[in-house]
């Protein structure tokens, strides 16, 4: 009997043993195959190498819109709904950081701005950036619609002449904090339009155009701060910007000074190593004393360029106004080339208590982004709404 035991421990244990060898042969068989995997994707990878026309775009991009020297060509606007617009400027280093730059912008109806500016970056171990700017600026035909989303689609227009001269500073006390404080005086003077619509005044009095008549001039004062996580406002791909603006109109006559403040949600949600991006934007902007008069010219409004896209420039004004965009960014290239679906939709109201999302006016269209690391230099977008197909042109993010 204790033969048949111990016959049977032996057994047993020789069984044990030859499993264990096994078991632990098929793991040194595995681990080598997952090794001879590795090191062979070791061998063969290689970081990304642009393709030439993608470096000659980055080469454009650097050299001749994003950090200049010399004549650059310039792609921006001089006011929203000018149409297309070109120009040029001139850029002048005075520092490893400091540059100063002289702009001129003209557009297919006729808008115009001349721009002197000096920009100073990179301070306090790149916490603090520094800008000061004088120009003037001439808005031929600006459209005005009336007051209210029930505002009719049948236009006036005025001419608005502007000129200013101000500077700002920007910090950034953590990496993902940011901080504006800026203070400029502008000086308006309003014209007839030059349109083919007809001129403000012909249809609109002071009731239904606050300060239709009168020029004013204000000592403007903005303060700004918020959580900005975004590689740069002019391109990102991934980040968060929760912000606050703070903006005081001060009127030398003291008879159409007003507060507005805006508030700012944007949000970059990458997929699959940013080969596409869900981005969503939402913006409030209201007046914050409903005994004070804005100037129908100042009013927070919806329709054109980074808003409704769908809607002509200035399409809906009054007090308060409310956007939602969301976009869907899918990335040809890395390193010049975005393409974007879009919906925006929004509403404008007399009072910040009357907002809700009833009501609102939509759009939705395809977009196209010629962009560098920081900046987008040149955005066409083309969308569709209720009154129609509409196509923008922009030096500058959606958002």
């Amino acid at each position: 009997m204790l033969r048949i035991r111990v016959g049977l421990v032996l057994s047993s244990t020789v069984f044990l043993l030859v499993a264990l060898s096994g078991f632990a042969a098929a793991q040194d068989s595995r681990a080598a195959v997952i090794g001879a995997e590795q090191a062979e994707k070791a061998r063969t990878l290689a970081p990304y190498v642009p393709n030439a026309a993608e470096r000659i775009m980055v080469t454009l991009q650097r050299e001749v819109l994003q950090d200049p020297s010399g004549m650059y060509p310039l792609f921006a606007s001089v006011y929203s709904g000018g149409g297309f617009t070109l120009g040029g400027g001139y850029r002048r280093f005075y520092g490893d950081r400091t540059h100063a730059d002289v702009k001129g912008l003209y557009s297919i109806k006729s808008y115009k701005q001349v721009e002197l500016s000096t920009d100073s970056w990179g301070h306090a171990n790149g916490r603090l950036d520094l800008h000061a700017r004088a120009g003037w600026r001439d808005a031929t035909q600006v459209a005005f619609h009336g007051l209210s989303m029930a505002a009719p689609e049948d236009e006036t227009n005025f001419r608005m002449k502007q000129a200013y001269v101000g500077g700002d500073v920007t910090a950034h006390p953590t990496p993902w904090t940011v901080a504006g404080l800026g203070l400029s005086f502008e000086d308006f003077n309003l014209e007839s339009g030059t349109g083919a619509s007809p001129s403000i005044e012909t249809a609109h009095t002071p009731a239904t155009a606050p300060g239709l008549g009168d020029n004013p001039a204000y000592l403007h004062l903005a303060a700004a701060g918020g959580i900005d996580t975004r590689a740069s406002p002019g391109y990102a791909r991934s980040g968060a910007l929760y912000g606050l603006t703070y903006h005081n109109y001060t009127d030398r006559n003291d008879t159409y000074s007003f507060d507005r403040l805006d508030a700012e949600i944007v949000q970059h949600i990458p997929i699959l190593r940013e080969n596409w991006v869900v981005s969503l934007h939402g913006l409030v902007q209201t007046t914050l004393n409903d005994d004070d008069t804005v100037p129908y010219f100042l009013l927070p409004s919806l329709g054109g360029g980074s808003t409704l896209r769908g809607f002509s420039g200035w399409r809906f004004r009054d007090r308060t106004s409310l956007l939602m965009s969301g976009e869907f960014r899918w990335i040809p290239s890395r390193l010049a080339l975005d393409m974007a679906l879009f919906y925006d939709t929004g509403k404008v109201t007399p009072r910040l208590h009357d907002l809700s999302f009833k009501g609102l006016a939509s759009d939705f269209g395809i977009g196209i982004r010629f962009h560098g690391p920081l900046a987008t230099p040149l955005r066409i977008d083309l969308a569709r709404s209720r009154e129609g197909m509409h196509l923008v042109f922009s030096g500058g993010a959606a958002f």
